[in-house]
């Protein structure tokens, strides 16, 4: 009688921030695939549990220690379970997760995770396994194809890692090296397999996306807007985002893609951090609060209808009422669609740390006002879409029965009442009613 196929392991993993370590996630799932596992949704039946972990967020480490913590008990009724670490934080703690965490099988850092099935067998072994460095090799070419499974219509794609531009509060730099950047062919290979599985919008993401810098067929440089229209040109895909950027690499170019390339959607997260010169120069962003408003101007000469987004940090160290002003009032100027605030965290090592701190109440305070302005332009814009026609790109069925939910060219949510919409479609909707964080919309007859 023939030997039956072994069943498969399953690989639990839990990821943590930005939409890279989703991206890193899969590429990880996509990795132990070829190494027997198979996902599962839940810890509790899994026979590896990895935390792909973010250390942006304030006590992120402690965050990691906790959610550990809580598998302790499966670890006991289980010892054949394997427990890993990824990502930021375990590029920043991985020793000190070891010594403090016994449970731990596994730490690698976010460009190590190409190596995880032979780390993980390193383990199986009774060994613990640890890789930190930053290879010379480049882990997306080690990493094998993509499988051909049907995909969503949404898939993020990593074309750039790293950063160069030390801002004095984060920790990017030292955990996920220089700026590099992907060759454009393999890109352009690897976004032809996500069009190729049914996805109809890609993300492009990096730590500093619109540094990119990738090599070309030719081996020249490629900016962002090179590769952008590169991309125009796969057909099958309809929509084109990026993510994270800095004001200073918004080249000429790639603002000018805004206002010419279709499928590049109307919406820009470009982080000011500050509205103040003073904290600005303390954070080391290399910009000012005019450069940046004169850039928003330019782009939106470029593009009117565009949607920014942007990051702030309140309470940054010596930030005084007078600077968080400056904060408010370029918010007031620039009217953001979304935007994306935090209290001032000290991460260790970085410059900001060792600076004098301020008031975690006076923090709070200044978080909520902010927050509040924000919100009240968030909900003006959106409900200033009621009436307008938009594209929506359908990704999933919504909670009431017959109804979809998709995303706009505006990144906005928009649901519709329509049993013939099916995931995957792109159609036109009339937006109907705006509420809290949606838009209600009703089918436009083609």
């Amino acid at each position: 009688m023939a030997n039956s196929k072994p069943e498969p392991k399953k690989l639990f993993i839990k990821t943590y921030g930005c939409q890279m370590n989703v991206y890193d996630s899969e590429r990880m799932a996509e990795a132990m695939g070829g190494a027997g596992y198979v996902e599962t949704k839940s810890p509790d039946d899994a026979d590896m549990i990895l935390l792909n972990t973010c250390h942006i967020r304030e006590k992120a480490a402690e965050k990691v220690y906790s959610e550990l913590g809580r598998f302790r008990k499966l670890k006991n009724e289980n010892p054949d379970l394997k427990i890993g670490v990824a990502g930021c934080v375990a590029q920043a703690e991985g020793e000190e997760i070891m010594r403090r965490q016994p449970l731990v099988d596994l730490v690698v850092g976010p460009q190590s995770y190409h190596k995880l099935p032979q780390l993980e067998a390193k383990a199986r072994s009774g060994e613990k396994a640890l890789d930190t460095d930053f290879p010379i090799e480049d882990k997306f070419e080690i990493l094998k194809k993509r499988p051909k499974a049907k995909r969503a219509p949404a898939a993020f794609l990593t074309v750039q890692e790293g950063c160069d531009k030390f801002c004095a509060f984060c920790v990017v730099p030292y955990t996920r090296g220089a700026e590099v950047s992907r060759p454009a062919p393999r890109i352009l290979d690897e976004a032809q397999n996500l069009v190729e599985r049914g996805v109809r919008e890609i993300t492009l993401l990096g730590q500093n996306v619109n540094a990119y810098h990738g090599a070309g067929p030719g081996g020249n440089a490629w900016s962002l807007a090179e590769l952008i229209w590169a991309l125009n040109d796969i057909d099958g895909l309809e929509r084109i985002r990026f993510t994270t950027s800095h004001p200073n690499d918004m080249s000429e170019d790639l603002i000018e893609a805004h206002g010419t390339c279709e499928k590049l959607m109307p919406y820009l997260h470009l982080p000011v951090q500050s509205g103040s010169d003073h904290i600005l120069k303390r954070m080391n962003r290399k910009h000012t609060a005019e450069s940046y408003l004169r850039l928003i101007r330019k782009i939106r000469e470029a593009r009117p209808d565009i949607l920014m987004s942007g990051d702030f940090i309140v309470g940054f160290p010596e930030e005084t009422e007078e600077d968080f002003q400056a904060t408010l009032d370029l918010v007031e100027e620039v009217k953001y669609g979304y935007a994306y605030s935090f209290k001032y965290s000290t991460r260790p090592g970085t410059p900001a740390a060792e600076r004098a701190q301020v008031d975690e109440d006076e923090k709070s305070e200044r978080l909520q006002r902010l927050q509040s302005l924000i919100t009240r332009q968030q909900r003006e814009i959106q409900d200033a879409m009621v009436g307008k026609t938009v594209n929506v790109l359908f990704e999933k069925p919504g909670r009431l029965t017959g109804q979809m939910v998709g995303k706009s060219d505006y990144l906005h949510a928009v649901h519709v009442a329509d049993a013939k919409v099916e995931i995957g479609d792109i159609a036109r909707v009339e937006i109907t009613d705006s509420a809290a964080n949606s838009l209600a919309g009703r089918i436009k007859a083609a």
